[in-house]
């Protein structure tokens, strides 16, 4: 089963993410299939750079995004 999730990055005490999708079962930071976007929680606002089109792409072909994805996705639509 495929998912949608963040890949943590990034030094001790400065986060960094990557959107990756990946086998639900492989470990966090793991290997992955695609990377779909960047999430830098450290900014102020945070700094959320997706790939709308891609991540449509693999939610239909049976991908699930991870709760912090899908918040993520929905606070960040492809309009802006």
């Amino acid at each position: 089963m495929l998912a949608i999730s963040l890949m943590r990055m990034g030094a001790k005490g400065k986060p960094f993410y990557r959107v990756v999708v990946k086998e639900k079962r492989s470990k966090r930071d793991g290997a992955y299939i695609e990377n779909l976007g960047t999430y830098n929680p450290m900014l102020n606002p945070a700094e959320v750079n997706l790939k709308h089109d891609r991540i449509q792409y693999w939610v239909g072909v049976g991908a699930q995004p991870t709760e912090t994805v899908k918040s993520l996705i929905k606070n960040n639509p492809a309009g802006e």
